[in-house]
């Protein structure tokens, strides 16, 4: 019988209260299970706890949880839940649910899994007793067999000690990856830790030396400090080695030597006397500016603070110095039970504000500010984790379909998808998922997309696809109807040139040839109107439209942009610069002879190029500017997608606005998909050597993702 005063005697009566129920419970329901080398199950969950309580610092509700959680790993515990505290029983569902997740390649796999586990920590201590259990679980990984051992260290690797250094757990994170190594990689641990033990007296005589020319100094101004010696993590020197390519020897920011001053808690008291002590310190010693990091200013979002800086002493070796408090340290090295310690900081204001920055941190993992505000915004929920019925996660969308879902396991899959069974109830293909949904696809051989289908899915890849395939079918249906239009035209010796199809195409309003020759073939167009159109169209038919002419070619304005060369039969003849891809000055262009606008001009990268060329041959001139163009600017649209930071419009515009360019046009939208924003972009200018320099700078931008011409 387990005693709660012998493990959690820091708690209130009411709390060690609710521990001892929840221990009692869990010893209940563990009391015939064992672990892998034999002990009491019950060890497991009861070293998780002691580490919740004593090394991280949480309230007795997580240790309750964490008792709760391991009794209900092999028995229903719904109805033994009932009687604790609603948040309790939220952090032990959270639990489960993260239980429940088997990663199947977590190498590839880990931000995936990293983000399930922060969708299922609605409470983020929810994510901190997790780091916890893992701990426990490193601690002990010996007793694992091999296969099993493997897959939980790797899963340590790119999930947990991440984890545990973005909350600012450092000897957590530390400890994690020293016993990772060692089971990774024995011979290269054992090399690396050897050699630190026998460089131990070096370092200390290293610190004796540094501090010597200081002590005086420090001591006049009554500043009272203590000296440690900080050595890095085996793993931590091993990255280094590799990074650098370099021997043991090579990497010079082994240790640092951390100053760690003793003052009052007060924020004010604390910057000014370690700001002091980086005075005396760069007064004697040569420091290097470049590696000044600056945490007390700023701290880091998990709350760390922190001066380090790099100096040189006279002998060229170069030193990592760290100055902080001593509440700083305790801080970093030990977590929120260090607050306790100190008169007059409420235990629970302080958990609060730390569980907000781990909020903060898990759900903005990319974030950079160095702060945060009392009162955090909730993030947009964009993002959904499903699992197919063998285990295998898929990230998805928020508002993704069981088809977005088909689709996004195979494009073949998505196009015969009939509906699915989602958590074993049939649906149909519209079924919007939720995270933690098991899904499994229905198809059909014989199921084709519909155009309705693009209204269905929010995915990319799904859109792409289902155009994609309806393209397929318009293209095959296209091919019956021409070859259906050319018989009957042929039977009824009907002679149809170009102008009689764009004439045909505009009567039935079809945008493309295609389309017009799919309708054909669907049988939305009748042959037998469409042959009275054209025999009424010929009997009207009049003389030859005349062509607009401007000027000969022997008599071109000096003004004109365009010389076309080698043109027959079309002296004179007027141009347009072509609006669907809208050419500039210094483009590659070739000309296109039209029926009604005379010579459009096109840039050899239109997306109408190959078409034209390909259809009509007999049309394409060559063409090239003039030395010096007559028109003082040409309009261009960018397209650009950035990051949703309201400094990025103005920092597009500031590019704009620094070269010869003019701006005739400014949208903005949001992207729900990708969270940014959605830019167009007008301007005129003077020719594509000027575009190049503004859309060179603008993909320079920081929060600028992609800008591309239209």
């Amino acid at each position: 019988m387990y005693k709660v005063d012998e493990y959690f005697g820091k708690y209130s009566d009411e709390g060690k209260a609710l521990i001892d129920r929840a221990m009692s419970i869990a010893e209940e329901k563990l009391k015939d299970r064992l672990r892998e080398n034999g002990h009491p199950f019950f060890e497991h969950p009861l070293n998780v706890a002691k580490i919740v309580c004593d090394e991280i610092g949480l309230q007795a509700e997580c240790v309750a949880a964490v008792f709760l959680h391991e009794a209900g790993r092999f028995d229903e515990m719904k109805q033994h839940l009932s009687g604790f505290p609603r948040d309790v029983a939220a952090m032990v569902e959270g639990l489960d649910k993260i239980a429940a997740v088997k990663p199947k390649d977590t190498r590839l796999e880990a931000e995936n899994y990293k983000k399930l586990i922060v969708s299922y920590s609605r409470d983020p201590r929810v994510t901190v007793i997790k780091l916890a259990d893992r701990l426990e679980i490193m601690r002990n990984l010996g007793m694992f067999p091999k296969a099993s051992r493997e897959r939980k260290n790797l899963e340590t690797l790119f999930l947990y000690i991440p984890l545990a250094h973005q909350l600012g757990l450092y000897n957590m994170k530390s400890e994690m990856e020293d016993i990772y190594f060692r089971y990774a990689d024995p011979e290269q641990y054992r090399a690396i830790t050897n050699k630190l033990k026998a460089t131990e007296k070096d370092r200390q005589k290293l610190m004796i030396q540094f501090i010597e020319p200081l002590k005086q100094k420090l001591s006049d101004e009554g500043i009272k400090y203590k000296l440690k010696v900080r050595t890095k993590t085996a793993w931590s020197i091993y990255n280094k080695m590799r990074k650098q390519k370099v021997p043991f020897e090579g990497v010079y920011d082994v240790f640092a030597i951390r100053f760690i001053i003793d003052c009052p808690p007060d924020p004010d008291t604390e910057k000014a006397l370690c700001w002091k002590v980086f005075g005396y310190v760069t007064e004697e010693y040569e420091q290097d500016t470049n590696r000044l990091r600056d945490w007390l200013t700023l701290p880091k979002p998990n709350g760390y603070e922190s001066l380090h800086i790099t100096v040189r002493n006279r002998d060229g070796a170069y030193i990592e110095v760290q100055i902080r408090t001593k509440r700083m340290d305790e801080t970093a090295e030990s977590g929120l039970a260090s607050h306790w310690s100190y008169k007059g900081i409420s235990h629970e204001a302080t958990l609060d504000t730390w569980l907000k920055s781990v909020r903060n941190i898990l759900e903005h993992p990319a974030e950079t500010s160095s702060g945060y505000e009392d009162d955090l915004p909730t993030p947009p929920e964009n993002e959904i984790f499903v699992f197919t019925p063998s285990g295998e996660l898929r990230k998805l969308a928020a508002g993704a379909t069981v088809l977005d879902f088909a689709f996004d396991i195979h494009s073949n899959l998505g196009i015969k998808c009939t509906g699915g069974k989602v958590n074993g109830k049939a649906v149909s293909i519209r079924e919007k998922l939720n995270t933690g949904d098991i899904v499994e696809i229905l198809s059909s051989k014989n199921q084709k997309p519909s155009a309705d289908w693009l209204n269905i899915v929010v995915s990319s890849k799904a859109k792409s696809k289902i155009k994609q395939k309806l393209a397929e079918v318009e293209f095959a249906k296209a091919d019956e109807g021409k070859e259906l239009l050319n018989r009957k035209m042929k039977n009824w010796k009907i002679d149809l040139s170009d102008d009689m199809l764009a004439s045909l195409m505009k009567k039935y309003q079809h945008k493309t040839l295609r389309s017009f020759y799919a309708a054909i073939g669907e049988g939305e167009i009748d042959l037998f109107e469409l042959r009275d159109r054209i025999q009424e169209d010929e009997t009207a038919a009049k003389a030859p439209e005349e062509v607009k002419v401007k000027t000969s070619l022997g008599e071109r304005d000096k003004g004109d942009d365009i010389l076309v060369l080698n043109a027959r039969n079309v002296r004179g003849m007027d141009y347009k610069m072509a609006k669907c891809c809208n050419p500039v000055f210094g483009d590659d262009v070739f000309g296109f002879v039209s029926r009604l606008d005379g010579i459009k001009i096109h840039r050899m990268s239109c997306p109408n190029a190959a078409r034209l060329m390909e259809q009509y041959p007999y049309r394409i001139q060559k063409v090239r500017w003039s030395d010096n163009p007559s028109t003082s600017n040409f309009q261009v649209t960018l397209r650009i997608a950035a990051a949703h930071e309201p400094s990025v419009i103005n920092e597009i515009m500031d590019v704009v606005g620094s070269f010869r360019s003019a701006m005739r046009g400014f949208n903005v939208v949001d992207n729900p998909r990708t969270g940014g924003y959605d830019i167009t972009l007008k301007l005129a200018v003077p020719g594509n050597l000027e575009l190049d320099k503004v859309l060179s700078q603008i993909r320079a931008l920081r929060n600028v993702e992609k800008a591309n011409r239209s």
